[in-house]
């Protein structure tokens, strides 16, 4: 900067273009930032402004949901008491049905066992009204064999005796698909469950204590003996 007296004599400054610059330079700068302090101030009080309308909003919302929780908590129990109150009905239900069910369960087994029972005692029935006609036969198969085996050999071959042969053979035929079969005894050791020793004989043929020979021939029906075997048992 120049100081310099005009031709009026008045004082002036000069001021270099350099000088200008920096005055103008210094200027725009303050401008600036300025600008830029008003503007970041306004930034600010416009985030705090935002930031007090949102806490203020989430206070509301809080204070709803809050409101809602409790409404809901108020419905929702009445609702929890009357669905238990009619669940323990459920229940009482579910618990008749149930005893129902066992009850025809157990029945229905017992029923079982009274069918089971009743079947075994029908059969046990049968099989004693079947002991008790077969024991009544065989005293009439005793006798056709008694009879065929008194026939002298020329006469085996007459009309009468061939035809009593097939009586015998048919009835022998019925029992034994009846279920009644012959007790083997000739050759057997003697056994008292199906043999009746009446006699002691002696035999080279047989050892002691075997049945040597047959009285009378005994029977069995199914798994029981009809008749016991009447023999006798070597010495």
């Amino acid at each position: 900067m120049e100081f310099w007296t005009d031709q009026k004599g008045r004082h002036r400054w000069r001021i270099g273009m350099a000088e200008k610059k920096e005055e103008m330079m210094e200027e725009v700068l303050e401008d600036l930032e300025k600008d830029a302090a008003e503007k970041q101030a306004e930034e600010v009080s416009e985030a705090e402004e935002t930031e007090t309308e949102t806490e203020a909003a989430e206070s509301g919302e809080q204070a709803e949901e809050t409101e809602e929780s409790e409404a809901e908590d108020g419905q929702e129990a009445p609702a929890d008491e009357k669905k238990g109150f009619f669940k323990k009905k459920k229940d009482k239900k579910d618990e008749q049905i149930e005893e129902l069910n066992d009850k025809l369960k157990r029945q229905m087994a017992e029923f079982d066992n009274f069918r089971k029972r009743t079947e075994k005692e029908k059969t046990q029935m049968y099989d004693m009204g079947a002991k008790s006609i077969i024991e009544k036969i065989l005293p009439v198969i005793d006798n056709f064999e008694r009879g065929l085996a008194a026939v002298p050999e020329e006469q085996r071959e007459d009309a009468f005796v061939v035809g009593m042969d097939k009586v015998y053979r048919q009835m022998l035929t019925e029992l034994d698909a009846s279920g009644v079969k012959p007790i083997e005894a000739v050759g057997q050791e003697f056994d008292p469950n199906f043999h009746n020793a009446v006699m002691q004989v002696e035999s080279e043929e047989y050892d002691s204590g075997v049945v040597a020979q047959e009285l009378q021939k005994g029977y069995m029906y199914k798994d029981s003996v009809v008749r016991h075997s009447m023999v006798a048992v070597v010495s």
